[in-house]
């Protein structure tokens, strides 16, 4: 399952939704603006990220710009509460699974959010087998190809 924060208007929030409808995977959207993100939900967000509040802030919106000071100024809590009176310091769309987070629309990351179960499904329906040794046969100048199902 995925959640998927959006916006109305937001072109990247359609094309993601849409790339999780033609690949079937079920999503929740939360639209940031008609549902306050909750304390817990906004710290579990900023505890994904790998490279800290940037990944999910839009510095290029108008609320950043009026903030008083800078982002790393803030704590937590100051921060959790700037989120909420503001969600449109949030970058969109952020799509969120148990093993993935993904922000904006990029057509090479969004894959992660396949279920592994179906990244599998459709590699061994693409190739029956993943080669994970070449060796040369005894006495045979032909290399032998060793295959081995997933």
């Amino acid at each position: 399952m995925v959640i998927i924060y959006t916006s109305p208007g937001c072109a990247s929030c359609r094309k993601a939704k849409q790339w999780l409808k033609d690949n079937h995977i079920e999503f929740v959207e939360k639209n940031i603006f008609s549902s306050v993100l909750k304390e817990s939900e906004i710290k579990y967000l900023l505890s994904r990220c790998e490279n800290g509040t940037e990944d999910i802030i839009s510095v290029r919106s108008k609320a950043f710009h009026s903030l008083k000071k800078g982002i790393d100024d803030y704590s937590t809590k100051e921060l959790v509460t700037l989120i909420q009176k503001n969600p449109s310091i949030l970058k969109r769309p952020i799509l969120l699974s148990e093993n993935s987070l993904v922000v904006g629309y990029d057509d090479d990351e969004i894959t992660t959010m396949t279920p592994v179960a179906m990244r599998k499904s459709a590699e061994e329906t693409a190739y029956p087998g993943s080669i994970t040794d070449i060796q040369s046969r005894e006495g045979d100048s032909q290399p032998s190809l060793r295959f081995h199902s997933f």
